[in-house]
């Protein structure tokens, strides 16, 4: 009785299983034999970033791969059947890069991101199935700020063909296309380290004063050349004052990469133009003409201030363009109302105590600056 108990019970067990084993491939169903990557120490030492961090945004992240079963003496297209990698599609790969791509993380932080990572098999013949592997990756550098800044995108395919079989065939296709990735995102980074602006690791200022060979309609700054009765070339309008200019400053920037340093050029440009001054002929004086000669120079002084502020800047590679505009509005509005303050005090110039005072406090700090 018991010799029948326990073939009657070994029976039971393999029908059970042989019922599962048709459950498994059912499509839709996942097998359990998931693909494990395989390590492959990568012959490179990246001398320009680290992988700080992988990010998974497939649309699907039930499988890495859709595959061709065997049920019997033919296989079925409409039956595929999904496998992952072993612990999990993003685990996998992170494990991965972590055991087999030297990271020195006194390098660049860069943030690879999974967008597509799949394969897809399709029937060929009675026992031949071919494969299509696709990988889309996008590399980030990795900022301070938390806004990270794109860098480059990879898209690569890869086909194969095998006999429909085990999961585990197909993955020498899908280790080689991961690290073909990382190779390129290498060889992007060496090539692009000195001469990309998003690679850069540090910014270098330098201030010029802008000139002209030929004087134009505009005067620009220059102690050499100080303003004249034949500057004054508007007509007189209609007003209570003796005269009057309209200076101001900005700059050009010119910007180019040597050596993975920003070389910032910045020309600036204090100017007045002759076509908008204009003088009443019983007021041009010597006099006068100091006063507005100072207008001309508090333009110049806040032009001095912007240059300091910006040299005493630590600059940040990511934006150094938002504190160098930044620091110029501040300056402009401080020269407007430098001139306002200058005005009120000197009464116009009528107010000779205060010109005087005015005078000296712009000569001094003229003579600081330069």
């Amino acid at each position: 009785m018991t010799t029948l108990f326990l073939n009657h019970k070994a029976f039971i067990i393999f029908n059970l299983l042989f019922l599962f084993s048709i459950l498994d491939f059912q499509p839709g169903t996942k097998l359990s034999n998931d693909i494990i990557l395989k390590d492959e120490p990568i012959s490179i030492i990246p001398k320009e970033f680290y992988v700080a961090d992988v990010i998974d945004l497939r649309e699907n992240r039930t499988g890495i791969a859709w595959l061709v079963p065997v049920t019997g003496p033919k296989i079925d297209q409409t039956k595929l059947y999904p496998v992952d990698l072993h612990g999990g599609g993003l685990f996998a790969i992170k494990q991965f890069i972590d055991r087999n791509l030297p990271a020195n993380k006194l390098l660049r932080p860069v943030i690879i991101t999974i967008k597509k990572f799949t394969a897809r098999e399709t029937v060929l013949s009675s026992r031949l199935v071919e494969g299509r592997v696709d990988l889309n990756l996008s590399f980030e550098l990795e900022n301070d700020d938390g806004v990270n800044l794109h860098l480059a995108n990879y898209n690569r395919s890869a086909v194969y063909n095998r006999t429909a079989g085990s999961p585990q065939d197909i993955e020498p296709t899908l280790r080689r296309l991961l690290i073909y990735g990382l190779l390129y995102l290498n060889n992007w980074m060496n090539l692009q380290s000195d001469n990309n602006v998003k690679l850069a690791k540090g910014v270098k200022i330098i201030f010029v004063n802008y000139n002209e060979k030929q004087e134009g309609d505009t005067i620009y700054y220059s102690v050499n050349r100080p303003l004249k009765w034949d500057d004054f070339q508007s007509n007189v309008p209609n007003s209570r004052y003796d005269a009057e200019v309209f200076a101001t400053f900005g700059y050009e920037e010119h910007n180019e990469i040597n050596k993975g340093i920003v070389i910032i050029l910045l020309s600036l440009k204090v100017g007045l133009p002759k076509s908008a001054c204009w003088a009443n002929d019983a007021s041009r004086n010597v006099y006068t003409l100091n006063h507005e000669q100072r207008h001309f120079d508090i333009a110049e002084l806040a032009a001095q201030h912007f240059k300091q502020k910006i040299l005493n800047e630590n600059l940040p590679v990511n934006n150094f363009d938002g504190p160098i505009n930044e620091n110029y509005l501040e300056a402009y509005r401080e020269m407007n109302r430098m001139q306002k303050l200058y005005d009120a005090e000197t009464n116009h110039g009528t107010n000779q105590l205060f010109q005087q005072h005015w005078n000296e406090r712009i000569d001094n700090e003229l003579k600081i600056k330069n």
